[in-house]
């Protein structure tokens, strides 16, 4: 690596922040041979030591000798890093030597004598500034001897607990467990002398390692198709029993900042995208390696690979994300512009706050027992390196659920830095989306196959809940048959051949008889269609017109405008919402696709409801009211009964929803992304538009993708709200901060749909249905 022209052989960095190499690697040279190969040329020379930061422990001459005893804590020393100009160095000690500009320079003038005027002034003030902005990470002194090595012939394994993998920018290495198959590989070289190679799985995430998944979520281990469950067993990822039978290496390491992993706890960024990368690339080059990774995991692990995969990291050959979302803003965190923050926050608090490095005591912790039922991050190790005060937690971290609340945009820093190009994905990409998850994951699947760049690209539609279907046999079949395709080069169904295999599978949803949370019900029922595009090329797309009288048809029979109105401000316990229903089907009619609803909607102030003080955590007020609009599709057997679907926890859940806050209305027309099927909002700050009372505004709202067969005498729903309805479960949008973003007028106001027969169809509120045939 070339040096900073001002890191000469003559300049000496100062003690205060040395970076410098004591005892050996972190890592044991079997797991990271080449790589310390390669850094052994680099101990030669001292500024190496400074620039090659990784693998070394980073110490601290002057700090070592300083201990920083807090109660019982057994950690005396809380190392700090700030990165400067790709470099991190290590501080500890600056607040108090260098906590102005003056003092930086009192203290490099004490340090380094006569070497002062080879710097220059210049450099003086961008190290200062550099120290100052930039984040300061605390830790306990970081070991080195924490890699287990756990020979285990039961299962035909080595299981390599706690391995440090370096970072190309930082000194604090990601932690992860390494399994290796005990047997030979097929992919071996016939030389016995050299050491064997398979493919490596790697999951990336926050929710621990070392966690069993009987302890995360007991109910549902207690379902997992049983040849995937194994002691190594973690939620939401590949059992590594399983997987290494099948000849690859499992690779699971904690996020930065989680579990084992020291840093900047800042979950789906691109701080913690980049540490993902790294340790793809560092998988790629080990001995035991043939040089392909893939990225195989659930929900927040199939995230992850939308945004790591768009980097392109080196040895990445395939990615399968199982239901998990591509779109940060549209997908997860804020649906239409509106804050969807109650799962957010009850995911932080149970799944992840838990779990973050050097919390005390974390292995010891339970969650409330009317909370039993769902997934949490308990049954985790303690901190090997020691435990950190709460100050220290909170200054190391990024609260996911603030930083939500006090951002609203795109454009707004915190989600912009959060933004990749879908068409930087190149590998072959195997999307899977449940149709059930209709809140959070389905979207992201969807508009992350269409848009990936991949060659090879495949979207998977399935039913059933969140946790299962990842272990079900079938599934399962399809995950070997794709990953030997292209890591192992054995493709014997066609993935790799243009054309060979059609690129969309759907589950048809069809019956008014298997109710909902029924995994054997459902996979005998629903059944699999192939399709050669999405969407389906022979969609119909039709007009349905909202009636004053409830009514939804296909033809305008009223030549009178009129408007329905509800009250604004509606919750899932006090729903405010319209709802308009078609007539008995005539024949059996099937949905599949895309669902636009076009709109005409007004605020009127309720003067019966006093006004009220916004609240004093409000970070954005305007004078002009807004309206958030919930929008549903519902199904009605031929009895009248509405018709539900397994959605993600297992709880009922209609067709799909869609939502929009009318001031984010604008459309980006000019975007290549805008169909007449899909609106394209940008959600910036500067496409704000305001919205005024008495004002009817045209709005083209998404609704999230979906599929049915509606039976001959059955009739479909389609409901307007202000509020979550039935089917939101634990995905509601409640925040009092967000839902009183604006003026207090929104909340005590009435919302009018008005429709008309004649003049522009922009008068007209309509949606769209796909696929009839």
């Amino acid at each position: 690596m070339s040096q900073s022209p001002l890191l000469t052989s003559k300049t000496r960095i100062p003690s205060d922040y040395t970076i410098q190499v004591k005892g050996t690697p972190v890592e044991q040279t079997p797991l990271s041979s080449k790589y310390h190969q390669k850094q052994q040329q680099l101990w030669q020379h001292p500024d190496a030591q400074y620039r090659q930061v990784p693998p070394y422990r980073p110490i601290n001459k002057f700090l070592d000798k300083k201990s920083r005893p807090w109660g019982s804590n057994p950690v005396e020393t809380v190392f700090v890093f700030t990165m400067f100009q790709g470099v991190w160095l290590k501080s500890g000690k600056a607040s108090n030597n260098c906590g102005s500009l003056a003092g930086l320079i009192t203290y490099i003038i004490h340090t380094w004598h006569q070497q002062i005027l080879e710097l220059g002034w210049a450099f003086l003030q961008k190290l200062s500034t550099a120290m100052m902005a930039s984040p300061e990470i605390r830790t306990p002194p970081i070991r080195n001897d924490l890699h287990e090595i756990i020979p285990d012939p039961s299962n035909n394994l080595t299981f390599h607990k706690n391995v440090s993998i370096p970072l190309k920018s930082s000194p604090l290495p990601i932690r992860a467990n390494i399994y290796i198959p005990l047997s030979p590989s097929s992919s071996s070289s016939s030389n016995s002398s050299e050491p064997k190679k398979y493919p490596v799985l790697v999951t990336y995430g926050p929710y621990g390692k070392d966690i069993p998944y009987a302890t995360f979520h007991p109910a549902s281990f207690a379902q997992v198709n049983p040849e995937h469950k194994s002691k190594y067993s973690a939620w939401e990822t590949p059992d590594p029993v399983y997987w290494t039978r099948e000849g690859y290496v499992v690779v699971r390491a904690d996020e930065r900042g989680l579990g084992q992993s020291p840093g900047l706890l800042d979950t789906m960024s691109r701080g913690t995208s980049d540490c993902f990368f790294d340790v793809i690339e560092w998988c790629a080059e080990q001995d035991w390696s043939t040089g392909k990774v893939g990225l195989l995991g659930v929900s927040y692990y199939a995230g992850s690979q939308w945004r790591v995969a768009a980097r392109r990291p080196k040895g990445l050959s395939a990615i399968i994300p199982w239901e998990g979302m591509s779109d940060y803003y549209r997908d997860r965190c804020r649906h239409g512009g509106i804050l969807s923050n109650k799962f957010i926050s009850l995911w932080w608090q149970r799944q992840v706050l838990i779990n973050q490095y050097g919390l005390p005591n974390r292995a010891n912790l339970k969650l409330p027992s009317a909370a039993n039922y769902g997934p949490g991050a308990t049954g985790q190790e303690d901190t090997l390196e020691g435990d950190l005060p709460e100050e220290v937690l909170a200054s190391n971290r990024r609260d996911q659920t603030k930083d939500n609340e006090a951002n609203f945009f795109r454009d707004d820093a915190y989600y912009a830095t959060k933004d990749y190009n879908l068409e930087d994905i190149q590998v072959p990409l195997l999307s899977v989306a449940n149709w059930g998850g209709i809140l959070l994951h389905l979207r992201g699947n969807v508009i992350g196959y269409m848009n990936a760049g991949s060659e090879f690209k495949y979207l998977r539609f399935i039913t059933g809940r969140h946790d299962l279907p990842f272990y079900y046999a079938e599934e399962v079949e399809i995950q070997k048959s794709f990953l030997s395709a292209f890591l192992k080069g054995i493709d014997r169904d066609g993935w790799s051949t243009p054309g060979k295999i059609p690129p969309v599978t759907l589950t048809v949803r069809k019956g008014d008889d298997v109710g909902y949370n029924d995994a054997e019900k459902e996979r005998a029922a629903y059944a699999k269609r192939s399709e050669s595009e999405w969407p389906i090329g022979r969609t119909q797309y039709k007009k349905f017109y909202l009636g004053g009288d409830g009514g939804l048809r296909e033809d305008v029979r009223d030549n009178q405008e009129r408007k329905v109105t509800y009250q604004a401000l509606g919750t899932l316990d006090n729903p405010q919402a319209v709802q308009f229903t078609t007539k008995p089907f005539d024949e059996e009619t099937e949905l599949t696709g895309h669902i636009v609803a076009h709109l005409n909607v007004s605020v009127t102030p309720d003067n019966t409801i006093p006004n009220e003080t916004p609240p004093a955590s409000q970070t954005r007020k305007r004078q002009s009211p807004d309206i958030d609009l919930f929008l549903t599709l519902r199904h009605l057997s031929a009895k009248g009964t509405e018709i539900f679907y397994t959605g993600t926890a297992g709880d009922p859940v209609p067709l799909c929803k869609g939502w929009l806050r009318v001031s984010n209305r604008k459309v980006n027309t000019n975007s290549k992304y805008n169909k007449p099927w899909l609106p394209h909002r940008e959600y910036l700050s500067t496409d704000i538009q305001e919205v005024n009372a008495g004002e009817v505004y045209s709005v083209d709202v998404e609704m999230w993708p979906t599929n049915v067969v509606v039976g001959k005498g059955e009739r479909i729903v389609f409901e307007v709200s202000s509020g979550d309805t039935q089917g939101s479960g634990v995905f509601q949008h409640c925040s009092e901060i967000d839902r009183y973003v604006l003026s207090v007028s929104l909340f005590s106001a009435s919302v009018p749909i008005c429709t008309s027969r004649h003049r522009s169809f922009f008068l007209l509120s309509w949606f769209v249905t796909a696929f009839f045939r």
